[in-house]
């Protein structure tokens, strides 16, 4: 049984803004996944709910004149491995999401929900990362656009304002298009499980050398990461296996696992170094690299 002491179920975004700076202990309730779990658990700190889940505001993906695709918070994963925008121009973000849970917390789960909890596992943190996404968020002052990279402010942290919504994920042409990407999951188990490892990259191909690579991780840091020394090391160089081993060898420098219950440190090392070659690698062989 949920111990809930208030609930306000919010018509529009600034109904929502408004419920929030009525109630300094509110906390949004979209999906529910996470929410409700640590209800369950008898935590106070979200015993006061301001629900947005339907809000179709939250729901809308569409591409700006710019050519910027606009994605709402509320959006699911369920949605995102659905949507034609997100199929055509941002692949790499749908095969994330497919990783995330299973089918049930797919069509409920939000993509906002999960890069709002703060946690370095969140599957489509990575992806994300990769995009080089902006988030805009809504609040009390206005509106704010943040990127990914500095929205984490250390483990179960995030920019998130007193009354502020995160309202969507922006991600400019420049970053997608003429890119190839992939994402991998690495877990214990073959599904609902969370990630060991999480590995995503992109890269931009031009005959045959690596006009852009940007590669990031989940749980190989307190929060998720890109690592740009790997990045810039491998940018303009000729596409072959000796590049591969290079960034394998290299992306250990940028990340501090730990151990844990789930996997030690050093095996997530290995990991880290295994899935930064078959990502990179796979990423490239879609962008139309050849690997000699």
């Amino acid at each position: 049984m949920f111990h809930i002491k208030s609930y306000e179920k919010a018509e529009s975004i600034d109904h929502a803004i408004e419920l929030l700076k009525a109630n300094s202990d509110a906390r949004l309730l979209s999906g529910g996944t996470d929410v409700l779990i640590r209800l369950r658990e008898g935590k106070k700190a979200f015993q006061h709910l301001v629900d947005i889940h339907g809000l179709e505001e939250l729901k809308v993906q569409k591409i700006q004149d710019d050519g910027t695709i606009y994605i709402g918070s509320a959006v699911t994963f369920s949605e995102a491995m659905q949507s034609d925008i997100i199929l055509q121009h941002i692949p790499i973000l749908a095969l994330a999401s497919g990783t995330v849970g299973g089918p049930q917390v797919r069509n409920v789960a939000t993509i906002g929900g999960n890069i709002c909890n703060g946690v370095t596992s969140a599957d489509s943190a990575s992806a994300l990362m990769c995009l080089n996404t902006e988030l805009k968020v809504e609040g009390p002052a206005g509106q704010r656009f943040i990127p990914i990279s500095k929205f984490y402010l250390g483990p179960g942290k995030v920019d998130i304002k007193p009354g502020e919504i995160l309202t969507a994920f922006l991600i400019r042409s420049k970053d997608y298009e003429e890119t190839s990407g992939y994402y991998h999951k690495y877990a214990m188990r073959n599904a609902m499980d969370i990630a060991t490892i999480g590995c995503a990259a992109i890269c931009r191909v031009k005959g045959d050398t690596l006009e852009d690579l940007r590669l990031s991780f989940g749980v190989a840091a307190p929060t998720p990461i890109r690592c740009p020394d790997t990045e810039k090391a491998a940018i303009g160089q000729k596409i072959s296996q000796s590049l591969i081993s290079d960034i394998e060898n290299q992306v250990v420098n940028e990340v501090t696992p730990r151990t844990s219950w789930r996997a030690s440190k050093e095996f997530r090392l290995q990991i880290i170094q295994a899935l930064a070659g078959r990502v990179v690698t796979k990423a490239i062989q879609q962008a139309g690299g050849n690997i000699q």
